[in-house]
């Protein structure tokens, strides 16, 4: 008795389905062992680890990068508003110069202005003394540029008064080279504008910007 054969297109479904099995099942293994590469990868990128004293290790959280940039953002405009705005005849020249570093051309042109108009003259004629007493600046990020709204509050002594101001301020921060001293947080203030100043015994504002008429002897 001879021995049927199989349909050979039936052969070659099953040998068809068996490669297709073999590829299918391959791709995957291959998918899933990249995935946990990358996710191996992506937490030990935001993982340190520690050995603590008896041998055991201990993992350690790092901070993110905006948390950095943030922090970094928050002092160099406290080191600006300071140089720029903390000054006297004995001191604004070199206070001055070291603002000039941490802002772009928005920033000298500021000076140049307040400059034009007098306000560094009449601090060494009338030896007028401005202090800073604080600085309170919040960052908003929008799709990766980073913005900032300053509000500085400093006095002006004149001998025998003394006036408080409250000054708000806006601009941009980009990131550059670090430059230490010069520029140790490695940013620069752009589209820097002095909104609005107040006296804060008067609610009504001055275009700061304008006039830097705050020097002025009272």
């Amino acid at each position: 008795m001879k021995t049927p054969y199989k349909n050979i297109y039936a052969v070659l479904r099953i040998n068809r389905f068996i490669v297709l099995a073999v590829i299918i099942c391959s791709s995957l293994s291959s998918f899933f062992a990249v995935w946990m590469a990358y996710n191996i990868n992506k937490k030990a990128l935001n993982n340190a680890f520690a050995i603590n004293t008896d041998g055991s290790i201990i993992p350690l959280k790092l901070v993110t990068q905006k948390e950095n940039y943030k922090v970094e953002a928050l002092a160099h405009l406290q080191l600006f508003h300071n140089y720029f705005y903390n000054i006297d005849a004995s001191n604004y020249e070199k206070n001055l110069e070291k603002a000039l570093w941490l802002g772009n051309s928005s920033v000298d042109n500021l000076y140049r202005q307040k400059k034009a108009d007098g306000v560094y003259n009449r601090l060494l004629q009338y030896s007028l003394v401005q202090k800073v007493l604080s600085i309170d600046s919040q960052i908003e990020e929008k799709q990766g540029a980073y913005s900032f709204r300053t509000v500085t509050i400093f006095e002006i002594n004149r001998g025998s008064i003394i006036d408080t101001y409250e000054l708000v301020s806006t601009g941009n921060l980009i990131a550059v080279d670090r430059n230490f001293p010069n520029n140790p947080h490695g940013l620069l203030i752009t589209n820097y504008f002095e909104k609005s100043l107040k006296k804060l015994n008067n609610e009504n504002p001055l275009p700061a910007q304008r006039s830097g008429g705050y020097l002025k002897n009272q």
